[in-house]
């Protein structure tokens, strides 16, 4: 008998474990097509349901993608670039083609051109070693760049089957969904999408042909993404979902900017300078005095969100950076990024132990 699979995330259906993934009640196992109990939930509730699912079985089954001889789509998020990056990525999937998808280019402002971020993109990949056949900027939720991305999976995949892989909430689910409404008659089976990371549990094959199939994969988990160390309803506070706001601060020598209360950025020594905030409009930006920074943060309920395990500041881990020549951003995995121009300046940002931050080139 033909194993039954979810059709929002893949997970092979079972009645035995409610708290399995891939759970559905007995009675309703009578149907061709099945919504297991987790994605029923996330769709109709927006409640997550534990999985016990390891980082070490969804790579598991990306070292599988590596053993066929197939297209790679490689998702990244615009907005969160490092936080996306998979780690090992060509490797993992055997040197097989890479088409490099930048994905939610309707969260950067539209004034960018989209010549610029393609070259940003490249440079960034080829510094991780990433040699792609290709680079496409889309958004699956705006539905651009759907028919070239089609055209491109069609020109390179070469009768191959196609496997859409990337870290947790780039997007792929969102994007599939996109194509099937475009290119098929499916409005009601859809892929279940949400922000919750791991959303995606098992490889979900959609046919292209009578020889081939497209395959969403579950997302890579990348463990120092925000996401991890907040609560699950503050999610849609700190994700953006619109056109990123540019906010400008201008700030001295010995000055604070705190993020909400997730993360802090301490300009330590340099020049008077322009910092441009990149981050969710609902997050509260605050400015204050580095002397009295500590203080402003251990007083209870000032800065809002915090990390779902309370802490007090002292326990964040701190990143020291001297500013090199020219635009950077100063990138908080997940939470957002600032551009400065300041060479030679010392700064440091504290964030919750295991969130990622990162110097790079300025992408705006």
């Amino acid at each position: 008998m033909e194993e039954l699979r979810c059709y929002g995330c893949g997970a092979i259906i079972q009645s035995d474990d409610e708290k399995k993934v891939g759970y559905v009640p007995k009675n309703a196992l009578s149907r061709n097509e099945v919504l297991c109990k987790r994605c029923f939930k996330l769709k109709n509730y927006h409640q997550l349901q534990e999985i016990n699912l390891t980082d070490d079985d969804f790579l598991e089954i990306l070292n599988k993608i590596g053993e066929r001889d197939c297209l790679v789509v490689y998702m990244v998020d615009l907005f969160d670039y490092n936080g996306s990056l998979i780690q090992g990525l060509a490797r993992h999937v055997n040197y097989n083609d890479l088409l490099v998808i930048g994905n939610k280019r309707d969260i950067l402002p539209k004034s960018i051109k989209d010549t610029k971020i393609i070259h940003w993109l490249r440079r960034q990949l080829k510094l991780e070693g990433i040699k792609p056949v290709d680079v496409l900027l889309t958004s699956g939720k705006k539905n651009y760049h759907l028919d070239e991305l089609m055209a491109m999976i069609d020109k390179y995949r070469k009768g191959r089957d196609v496997y859409v892989v990337g870290a947790t909430n780039v997007g792929k689910s969102s994007l599939i969904n996109a194509l099937l409404k475009a290119y098929s008659n499916e409005n009601e089976n859809l892929i279940t999408t949400s922000e919750f990371p791991g959303t995606t549990l098992d490889l979900i094959e959609i046919p292209l042909d009578e020889h081939s199939s497209i395959y969403d994969s579950p997302g890579i988990v990348n463990r120092h993404q925000i996401a991890h160390i907040v609560d699950e309803k503050e999610l849609q506070n700190i994700l953006p979902q619109s056109e990123l706001r540019p906010v400008n601060y201008q700030l001295n020598s010995q000055q604070t900017l705190y993020f909400g209360g997730l993360a802090r950025l301490d300009f330590i020594t340099g020049e008077r300078t322009s910092l441009v905030c990149y981050f969710h409009r609902r997050l509260q930006i605050h400015r204050t005095k580095l002397e009295k920074a500590d203080e402003l943060y251990n007083r209870h309920m000032t800065l809002k969100p915090e990390p779902k395990e309370k802490r007090n500041i002292q326990s964040f881990k701190t990143y020291q950076f001297k500013l090199p020549k020219g635009k950077v951003d100063i990138v908080i995995s997940g939470l957002g990024f600032v551009t400065m121009n300041c060479p030679d300046a010392i700064i440091e940002v504290k964030t919750p132990e295991n969130v990622g931050v990162f110097i790079r080139e300025a992408l705006i």
